[in-house]
């Protein structure tokens, strides 16, 4: 069994080389860049560089056909990387450049940045540069503490900024009902058995510099040793049901629940949200909470429309977050920059 590799999370800012070219300034904040969730942990992304761009591409080499079929949460997952650079241009005060969906003939190249001098980032997302390393996916159980208004405000205006709408959702009966939808969704896709395969194909046991932990059968915690379960997740989906329940009972004792949503459902919409991501998970890190994702019901579209209309947010939900404070972080490993580039 391989140890998952954590050595990404070190990176530190005092090494930034201030003295040199885009280029060499661009290959160190892609450290920074690696450090964002994706689905499954995944790690889809791949960046092009020379000394006169970057480029951030989508890699549909590391997709999730399964239960990511038009590489929605991929496309996210690339956003969420695009913040993490963008808060590194801030923090550094790099004047870079960014231009989106540059060219119609390559959909695959996300966004292409290149330096100016006149471009700079807004300048509340440079406090956020500490929370990038600090920041995990937590999910296990949190304490019972709710977020402190001035926070929800924050997250609010982090999401409102990057062109999305968020929403919390506080009433006992649509927390309930959100509960109900996840465990729905879990069994759903623990009954298929490609989506069990998909599952256990990323699970860690065999993954150093990627992947996610597994969990245990009748339990929500989180395992490193994980080669035994992603054998009988291939074989069995009696275990969607212990997730199913591990996740219901989450919601249903989860302080705060958030679902980030958008008014289209297209590319462009995928990559904001995943910025919006990004910045709502770093502003809830600074404030110490932490948080995770219960995406079932977005990820089964016979789901997807109940869930809109429990969470009122826009017309598609794009991200269903738990947020809180955890008694610890936990990492999850990443592939160095030398693996993301070409």
């Amino acid at each position: 069994m391989s140890t998952p590799d954590l050595s990404a999370w070190e990176t530190a800012a005092r090494e930034f080389p201030h003295a040199s070219g885009f280029g060499e300034q661009m290959r160190f904040l892609l450290r920074y860049a690696t450090l964002a969730p994706s689905s499954h942990n995944t790690q889809p992304w791949r960046f092009k560089l020379d000394d006169e761009s970057l480029s951030l591409l989508a890699d549909r080499t590391r997709s999730l056909p399964v239960c990511d079929p038009y590489d929605r949460e991929l496309i996210i997952s690339c956003g969420a990387a695009l913040m993490n650079l963008r808060v590194a241009f801030a923090h550094f005060g790099c004047g870079v450049q960014i231009d989106t969906f540059p060219f119609k003939v390559e959909p695959d190249v996300l966004a292409l940045m290149q330096p100016n001098p006149c471009a700079h980032q807004p300048a509340a997302l440079a406090p956020l540069f500490p929370e990038i390393t600090r920041r995990a996916t937590d999910r296990r159980r949190y304490a019972d503490e709710a977020l402190p208004a001035a926070l929800r405000a924050q997250l609010l205006q982090a999401a409102g900024e990057e062109g999305v709408a968020l929403s919390f959702v506080d009433q006992l009966e649509p927390r309930r009902h959100l509960a109900e939808l996840v465990a729905r969704g879990d069994e759903i896709q623990f009954a298929d058995p490609a989506f069990r395969q998909e599952l256990a194909r990323w699970l860690h046991g065999s993954r150093a510099q990627d992947g996610m932990p597994a969990y245990a059968a009748g339990s929500g915690a989180l395992l490193d040793a994980a080669a035994p379960i992603a054998g009988l997740i291939v074989r069995t989906f009696d275990m969607g049901e212990n997730v199913a329940a591990s996740h219901e009972n989450l919601v249903r004792h989860s302080p705060t629940l958030a679902c980030i949503s958008t008014e289209m459902d297209d590319v462009q919409a995928w990559l904001a949200t995943g910025q919006a991501l990004q910045r709502i998970l770093l502003t809830a890190c600074a404030a110490g909470f932490d948080a995770s994702f219960l995406n079932q019901p977005i990820e089964v579209e016979s789901l997807r429309g109940r869930l809109q209309a429990a969470v009122g947010g826009a017309a598609f939900p794009q991200i269903l977050l738990r947020i809180g404070r955890a008694e610890r972080r936990t990492h999850t490993p990443r592939r160095p920059v030398e693996d993301v580039l070409g």
